[in-house]
């Protein structure tokens, strides 16, 4: 049996140029996010007779399986705005690479700490077509639409939605990128 290495099992660091095993999501030597080390996203829930659902956000907007959404985040006290792809999980908290923390959306740098928004905060992700939003047992909470959430009791999101984390408002805009 052949054990060379091959260019395909490993992934360099694009800041670094470590070069990092295949499958590494962050990397080994300066904690960079290593867009090619591995899924971040859920694979397709098969249906009751082994079809695949329609994409992430479909019943939002009708039966339009083809088309691709994103989610627009707003964080009301900045006015910052982030676009990230919805089919992704996208995590929500503060940036701690000691423990091995590094949030999709990172509230460091808005006052995250003294607004009370934990590490591992809340998340949001698709299922079934419908995207929700779960509190992550996080310390201060997590609120939508004013109402708080019961720790890992996903809430179906819909555009336009508010986001409370700890004190922290956020925006949701759910939209078709085609």
């Amino acid at each position: 049996m052949n054990h060379e290495k091959s260019e395909n099992d490993s992934v360099i660091c694009p800041s670094c140029n470590y070069e990092n095993l295949l499958g590494t999501l962050f990397c080994v030597e300066c904690g960079t996010y290593l867009p090619s080390g591995g899924p971040l996203r859920t694979e397709p829930l098969s249906g009751k007779d082994g079809a695949e659902h329609s994409r992430p956000g479909a019943h939002l907007h009708g039966d339009a399986p083809q088309e691709a959404f994103s989610i627009e985040l707003e964080i009301l006290k900045s006015h910052r705005k982030v676009t990230l792809p919805a089919e992704a999980e996208i995590l929500f908290g503060r940036l701690d690479a000691a423990h091995g923390v590094f949030p999709e959306v990172d509230l460091t740098a808005e006052g995250g700490l003294e607004n009370g928004v934990s590490r591992r905060h809340a998340r949001i992700y698709a299922q079934q077509g419908l995207f929700h939003l779960e509190d992550l047992d996080s310390t201060n909470g997590t609120f939508h639409n004013e109402k708080r959430l019961t720790p890992y009791v996903p809430s179906e999101l819909h555009d336009g939605d508010i986001l409370i984390l700890g004190t922290m408002r956020i925006r949701i805009r759910i939209y078709s990128v085609t």
